[in-house]
């Protein structure tokens, strides 16, 4: 069963990631996506930091689905933070 959608956590700059959460039958998963693999699911350009919040929400749909094939790869250790980076992209 696919991950369902959670909230917003927002945009960390110090590790140039974005947080949000997903549900797992209801338990909360913690998921973030670096500022690079944002970029990447739109082909290129860094978009400055006060965007980066416009930038998931137009993403959205394509990162929780990363997220939720992540979680169920089976590579994750319970209750630990589902973590997207740019080698996670398919180019």
């Amino acid at each position: 069963m696919s991950l369902t959608r959670g909230r917003i956590l927002g945009y960390d700059s110090q590790r140039m990631a974005f947080g949000f959460t997903m549900l797992n039958d209801g338990e909360e998963v913690e998921c973030r996506i670096s500022a690079a693999a944002m970029d990447d699911l739109v082909g290129g350009a860094r978009g400055p930091r006060a965007d980066r919040e416009a930038q998931f929400l137009r993403l959205r749909e394509a990162i929780e689905s990363i997220a939720s094939a992540k979680f169920h790869s089976g590579t994750l250790i319970r209750g630990s933070a589902v973590r997207i980076f740019a080698k996670d992209i398919r180019k």
